[in-house]
């Protein structure tokens, strides 16, 4: 079974959309996201320099919106799961019908700017923990002031809170962390730091009329697949003050038998996870366009479970 995939912030790098929009019909419907959510994306895709898109109100549905672009250009495809991490569970739910591209798009250009304006509140950041133990690394953590805000599996941890408090992190690194990475984001996400987002989002998500996934979408609260379009719109609201479960995710994918994984542009985080915590999982990540042909061979030789197709009916 195939499941599709959506990194979240941090994944952006300057230009990194140049390459898509040489593909036939992409310019045209990134110019009308933009017109849509006043928000110049191709700029931002191709131009901006690493300052511009780490500002969480570009970086969001510039995140988005590469999503979808690089899995339009896979083709007709269908997945037997989506998922994806934290702003890309919003990419995730246009791959499951639960929103389409403009609602995604404009949902996510609000979560941007609500998250944005609450990340000006207090000073705070994010930073990877790579190895050490889970337990040992996330009571180090509490001990500091800090949120476990992504637990990604695969001896990987993301600390989020104010900058002395990473700093503090920096110089008394957990029992067996190897290294302490900052992220480019530019604020504490997932943690209680955005609580003032969750009230703007959930005004934000009246507007909208959500369907029921039409594939199994997995949920980065607990790693459930979550059946009506009300609750992953709920969920999505939810989970900017909440933290990350993509081991849970991962977890799940296990559970439905999946045998190959594709995550959609701009790839690598996430197909990283899965080598180390998904053995045997093929994966493939969606880079630049040079990327589609072993994605389409993937999808060739990828079919869905009876498991996966009735979590999706």
């Amino acid at each position: 079974m195939l499941v599709l995939v959506a990194p979240g912030q941090g994944a952006q790098t300057p230009g990194f959309l140049t390459p898509w929009l040489d593909l036939p019909g992409a310019a045209d419907r990134l110019g009308a996201w933009s017109d849509a959510i006043g928000l110049d994306l191709a700029h931002y895709g191709t131009q901006a320099d690493a300052d511009a898109i780490r500002d969480t109100a570009v970086a969001q549905p510039l995140l988005v919106a590469a999503g979808l672009l690089s899995a339009t250009a896979l083709g007709d495809i269908a997945p037997g799961a989506v998922a994806g991490h934290s702003v890309g569970e919003i990419t995730a739910a246009a791959f499951a019908g639960v929103l389409d591209d403009t609602a995604a798009l404009t949902l996510v250009r609000k979560r941007g700017l609500a998250m944005a304006e609450a990340a000006t509140v207090t000073e705070t950041g994010m930073s990877a923990l790579l190895g050490g133990d889970p337990e040992t690394t996330v009571a180090h953590l509490e001990k500091l002031g800090l949120t476990p805000a992504n637990v990604n599996g695969a001896g990987q941890i993301v600390a989020a809170g104010t900058l002395e408090q990473l700093a503090a992190l920096e110089a008394d690194k957990p029992e067996g962390v190897r290294r302490v990475v900052a992220l480019k984001v530019a604020g504490a996400f997932h943690t209680h730091h955005m609580a003032p987002a969750v009230d703007a989002l959930a005004e934000a998500a009246k507007a909208l009329t959500p369907a029921d996934p039409a594939v199994t979408y997995v949920s980065n609260k607990d790693g459930k697949a979550v059946a009506t379009g009300d609750e992953v719109l709920s969920r999505l609201v939810g989970q900017v003050a909440n933290p990350v479960r993509w081991d849970l995710c991962m977890e799940t994918f296990k559970e439905l038998g999946v045998t190959g994984l594709i995550e959609v542009c701009p790839g690598g985080t996430l197909t990283g996870l899965a080598k180390r915590a998904l053995p045997g999982v093929k994966t493939v990540a969606l880079k630049t366009p040079e990327d589609l042909d072993a994605a389409r061979e993937l999808i060739a030789g990828t079919s869905s479970t009876p498991a996966a197709d009735a979590a999706g009916a």
